[in-house]
């Protein structure tokens, strides 16, 4: 349905130029949503598929190996969007000893979406609602240190910006004036806690990212903060008992048919065709997770088969590959910190795994080796490949 603009614009002056800032209506839209057959038939795939894939990681013999990399996979997407070159195994890398094979700002970025996704997490298992104070909090955490440092970590921007085009004359969207965020980001936090009215919580993630990406309230990391409260809102409402659903893949997929959406929402009010849209992509990104999740216990048990061949190293090659579950991209003192087996007997299973194909070392190096679990992370790296 095209309702026409879902807001007003205020003209304004900045840079020396006048444009005209979009301002959104509150949520929900007017006149309502017409969920038609087509959305409810999306609506009800996307909420199986959710269903599914809380339960597979509840099969999960520790719910946290799988999120444990599943959180840095989603890190390292988001932060692609925004133009970052860092893929999974760099982060590792990264992790493991403080040397990727890209430049430094890019994985402590990623590092940083991974702090603040655990951050936000932690938050909402205190008690804390999704809340300003929320979402203030971890995009501090984000932009703490590095490229964002200087655009003021955890507050609402007291300038203006815009998204496309080289200044506001010709930009795509210009968000609301910096005097209107309080009161934008005040009504969308009402609509997330179902005021002034319940809205189906996917419903409601869906329209909420729209109108977060349309204030973009902050000067820097709106998209990864937009996205990860897609992931905070079906964990607070319990939808997902593990916050494993990440859009980031699927956005970076559709990259020009989203950014058309959103701005087709704001020009003119089509929120039913950006749903679908949306809980497609719920439903794909949810299956393929699924899947995943399916296959690493499937490999994991496969692999177990053939360390519990090995007669007297049974047992030290199982913990070794216990660790490497948890930490796929490892060095000997990090997995003797983690085992508490001795030096020599951890370079001896590393060893003992790179026969069996299992493992490799990275470096070549004679010293400082490190070691990657290469079927995890091949598993891992699916659609992870660096934006040119």
């Amino acid at each position: 349905m095209k309702r026409g603009l879902t807001g007003h614009y205020l003209t304004l002056s900045t840079l020396g130029e006048t444009c005209r800032a979009f301002v959104p209506n509150p949520l929900p839209p007017q006149p309502p949503l017409q969920m038609d057959g087509r959305l409810h038939a999306l609506a009800q795939d996307a909420a199986l598929a959710l269903g599914r894939l809380d339960a597979v990681s509840e099969l999960l013999p520790e719910p946290q190996i799988f999120l444990y990399s599943y959180i840095r996979k989603e890190a390292v997407l988001s932060s692609q969007i925004e133009g970052t070159q860092s893929s999974l195994s760099d982060l590792l890398l990264f992790e493991a000893e403080g040397s990727p094979g890209v430049p430094l700002d890019d994985v402590r970025e990623v590092s940083r979406y991974v702090a603040a996704l655990e951050r936000g997490v932690e938050l909402l298992r205190e008690g804390l609602p999704l809340s300003l104070r929320l979402i203030r909090e971890i995009h501090a955490i984000l932009l703490r240190d590095g490229r964002g440092a200087h655009k003021s970590p955890g507050e609402f921007r007291r300038s203006q910006n815009w998204i496309g085009g080289t200044r506001p004359g010709n930009a795509r969207h210009v968000p609301p004036p910096p005097e209107q965020i309080i009161e934008c980001m005040g009504a969308l936090e009402n609509f997330l806690h179902g005021k002034p009215e319940a809205v189906p919580v996917l419903i409601r993630a869906a329209l909420a990212h729209v109108q977060f990406e349309t204030i973009h309230p902050f000067l820097d990391g709106n998209g990864r903060v937009g996205r990860l409260l897609i992931t905070f809102l079906l964990h607070a409402e319990g939808v997902l008992r593990q916050p494993l659903l990440y859009l980031s893949l699927y956005f970076k997929q559709h990259r020009e048919r989203y950014y058309a959406l959103l701005q087709a929402v704001r020009t003119k009010g089509d929120w039913e065709e950006w749903l679908v849209f949306f809980l497609k992509g719920v439903a794909q990104v949810a299956t393929e997770a699924s899947q995943t999740a399916r296959k690493l216990l499937a490999l994991f048990e496969r692999h177990q088969q053939q360390t519990r061949a090995l007669g007297r190293l049974a047992v030290s090659a199982q913990r070794m590959l216990d660790h490497l579950q948890r930490h796929p991209v490892t060095t000997a003192p990090a997995a003797v910190a983690a085992t508490g087996m001795s030096f020599h007997t951890a370079q001896k299973m590393f060893a003992t795994l790179q026969s069996l194909g299992l493992v490799a070392e990275n470096t070549g190096r004679k010293y400082g080796k490190v070691y990657s679990y290469t079927d995890c992370l091949a598993l891992l790296n699916q659609g992870t490949q660096p934006l040119r």
